[in-house]
């Protein structure tokens, strides 16, 4: 059978690995065995391979938080899994042909969706949907701001705000991206700048926006901060510019804005199994409808691991690139 496997850290392209590994057998009690469909390269494991994440691997080691597939055999007390359903795995070992694992380690899909879709389904749509709606209580008609509006969390969000009736304000770099995010779903879309706040004013009306979503520390949360009403909440997530979150405290003083961080591993610790089968339930079926849809720039089996992961870290890409590893 084969695996991804790190060697050591650092450059991605240059230290995983296609490897071959002993097949991992039959399920024992409470087990399932799952053949892997699909797998994403998530920014979150170029990152981690290089050594630039909140948790180091220790090489030698296997990878991939993000993957989807298919039953093939479940073992003696499984109850809410059977042979041949589809699911999302929950554990960060996905870069592998097949995987043997307890049974709530694997989320049931609904049949008619798309497994290369489900394999974008872990981290970017959950971190969307649980910023969205976790901290402050919106209602359609609504506003949220967020920057970095073009990246793989910021068009899940546009697009799952506007499916409950939220409006967003997308805060990006480049003019050029203000015609595709409005295709997308958009409703505003400004270029960053030091007179954010004033032209967000303007093209909202002057909403009372309560929800500000940074991907980019420094600076940029300042200028979030100052497009939000009175007692709302910046949540980052991100830290794009490499450069500490700077905001003024006026803003913690005068304005009582709340500042909180934001790490979908650490949130789900403090989540049951059915808490989340819930909740990945519900964003399946946004997978199903159509409301949320990535594309997929292109698609290696294990062999071109190496291959995959330069492809990933390339700045032009138009779309994910995924691992198919019994293709």
């Amino acid at each position: 059978m084969k695996a991804a496997q790190l060697s050591a850290i650092g450059p991605a392209e240059k230290t995983v690995q296609c490897i071959d590994i002993p097949d991992p057998g039959a399920p024992g009690p409470g087990e399932v065995l799952v053949d892997v469909v699909a797998c994403s390269i998530n920014p979150a494991d170029i990152l981690s391979i290089e050594g630039n994440y909140a948790s180091k691997p220790t090489p030698p080691c296997p990878l991939g938080i993000e993957g989807a597939g298919t039953v093939a055999a479940v073992g003696e007390g499984v109850t809410h899994l059977k042979v041949g359903d589809k699911v999302m795995s929950l554990v960060r070992t996905n870069w592998v042909q097949r995987i043997r694992d307890k049974a709530q380690a694997f989320v049931r899909l609904p049949p008619e969706v798309d497994l290369a879709q489900a394999a974008m389904l872990k981290v970017n749509v959950a971190t969307a949907h649980l910023m969205l709606t976790s901290y402050e209580n919106l209602k359609p008609g609504d506003w949220v701001i967020q920057n970095a509006a073009n990246s793989g969390v910021g068009v899940d969000l546009i697009r799952l705000a506007r499916a409950s009736g939220v409006r967003t304000v997308n805060v990006v770099r480049r003019a050029e991206l203000i015609d595709e995010l409005k295709q997308m779903g958009a409703d505003v879309v400004v270029v960053d700048g030091p007179d954010l706040a004033q032209r967000v004013g303007e093209a909202t009306g002057g909403a009372q926006i309560r929800l500000g979503i940074d991907a980019v520390a420094g600076a940029a949360v300042g200028r979030l901060a100052q497009c939000l009403a009175e007692g709302g909440t910046v949540v980052n997530y991100g830290l794009m510019s490499g450069e500490p979150v700077q905001i003024d405290a006026f803003h913690f003083v005068f304005r009582d804005l709340h500042l909180v961080g934001f790490w979908l591993a650490k949130v789900m610790r403090t989540m049951t199994f059915e808490e989340i089968q819930a909740m990945y339930a519900k964003l399946a079926e946004r997978l199903v409808d159509g409301t949320i849809h990535v594309v997929v720039e292109a698609s290696y089996p294990l062999t071109q691991v190496a291959e995959a992961l330069a492809h990933a870290k390339r700045e032009s890409r138009g779309g994910k690139v995924q691992l198919r590893p019994n293709a």
